[in-house]
């Protein structure tokens, strides 16, 4: 005869099977989307976003096309949600470096190194939202891209204008020295991408000089 209580599921059983599946659950949606983001990647960086569709990246997941649409809503939300995810990394780094305590070089130094490490981790990812930047400006990938580098031109400009602060010559000329800044930083990254250069400190301190003493340095 069975001892008393034995096989009776209490209220704490229930709370424990309950906790336990949507730890299962979560686990499962996190997988699910994780998949879909990585195969995305791997595809959108291969072959370009427009050349890719959604059955294509749900296969490559081993999903049903419902499921990338229960995520992420369409394939440009897909993209939103990839560029995303990647680029708060950079921006948490971005931030750091950008904290001017009045030091040029080493302030400019910070930023491009934070550049030069993210396209080195993120080689595939970099690659693809930099050829995003030349897409038709009607685009998905475009409109999707272009909120990102808008971010980054923000960054830097505020950065520039609070060293105009210190350095009066540089008042007035912000945009054009982030977007000058910018456009050194992913032209020496597109060439280390594609082994033309080591995106190294050494290749950081060439960049910075570079940019603060000009052609004739």
């Amino acid at each position: 005869m069975p001892a008393h209580g034995a096989g009776r599921i209490t209220n704490r059983s229930f709370t424990e099977i309950d906790n336990l599946c949507t730890e299962w659950y979560t686990s499962g949606v996190e997988n699910n989307r994780s998949k879909l983001l990585d195969r995305a990647l791997e595809l959108f960086a291969s072959r370009g976003y427009d050349a890719v569709g959604v059955q294509e990246v749900a296969d490559a997941a081993g999903l049903k096309k419902p499921t990338l649409y229960h995520y992420f809503g369409s394939k440009s939300g897909l993209l939103k949600t990839l560029l995303e995810a990647h680029f708060e990394e950079l921006f948490q780094a971005l931030e750091k470096a950008s904290d001017y305590q009045g030091d040029v070089k080493t302030t400019l130094t910070d930023i491009c190194a934070v550049y030069f490490e993210f396209a080195q981790k993120h080689r595939s990812f970099y690659r693809m939202q930099l050829a995003m930047w030349f897409s038709p400006p009607d685009s998905d990938s475009f409109r999707a891209v272009v909120v990102i580098n808008e971010r980054q031109q923000q960054t830097l400009e505020a950065l520039f204008i609070k060293m105009a602060n210190d350095h009066g010559n540089m008042r007035g000329r912000h945009q054009a020295y982030a977007a000058t800044l910018l456009g050194m930083i992913n032209t020496y990254i597109a060439l280390g991408l594609n082994d033309y250069a080591t995106l190294d400190s050494e290749l950081v301190s060439k960049a910075v000089h570079q940019f603060m003493h000009g052609i004739f340095s």
